[in-house]
């Protein structure tokens, strides 16, 4: 009985020691992710598609096809996008400054220089520079880092980084999945 309340006991204390080593590194991919897949207003937007659609006087466009988006390092990738512009925007005088809104879906692809995320749909909302990549599996990578689950947001504006499970029991199995690879260690 002694021995397996020690065994028991040992065990907690392994359990806890593992959790407190994963804590630093989960607020490191947290902080990462803030600062790496962030577009932002104020830089060059390159919106490419194979098809587009200008609707509502120039204030939506849709793109349909191999559709990209490029700004500083981040690229975005997916089959359709609707791009919003602010009201009162005139069609030619239309750039990344006056975009409100992205809203993108099938084969989401959102890439920085460290990581890479995947969806099946996502949104990106440029005054609150808040991004939302949602689906039956939302993937965040950083090197061999991977965080699993079904709606990831990213608010840029206050560093917040949430990763919600698949409550409907999808791919991720219902709840959310990491595998966080400590970075190597010099020897000495």
């Amino acid at each position: 009985m002694f021995r397996k309340q020690r065994m028991n006991r040992l065990l907690q204390i392994t359990c806890s020691a593992v959790l407190l080593a994963a804590v630093p590194m989960v607020a490191t991919a947290q902080q990462k992710a803030r600062e790496s897949l962030n577009f932002k207003s104020n830089q060059p937007m390159e919106i490419q598609g194979d098809r587009l659609e200008v609707m509502e006087e120039g204030r939506v466009n849709v793109l349909t096809g191999n559709v990209s988006v490029v700004q500083g390092p981040n690229l975005l990738r997916s089959s359709k996008m609707t791009v919003y512009f602010a009201s009162g925007t005139n069609p030619s005088e239309a750039t990344g400054n006056n975009v409100e809104r992205i809203e993108v879906e099938g084969g989401v692809y959102v890439k920085s220089e460290k990581q890479v995320a995947t969806g099946d749909r996502g949104s990106y909302d440029m005054k609150t520079e808040v991004l939302e990549l949602s689906g039956k599996e939302v993937v965040l990578t950083e090197g061999e880092n991977v965080i699993v689950g079904c709606k990831l947001v990213i608010r840029g504006a206050n560093g917040q980084a949430t990763l919600e499970s698949c409550k409907n029991g999808n791919a991720a199995g219902g709840r959310v999945k990491m595998l966080i690879t400590p970075p190597e260690r010099n020897a000495q």
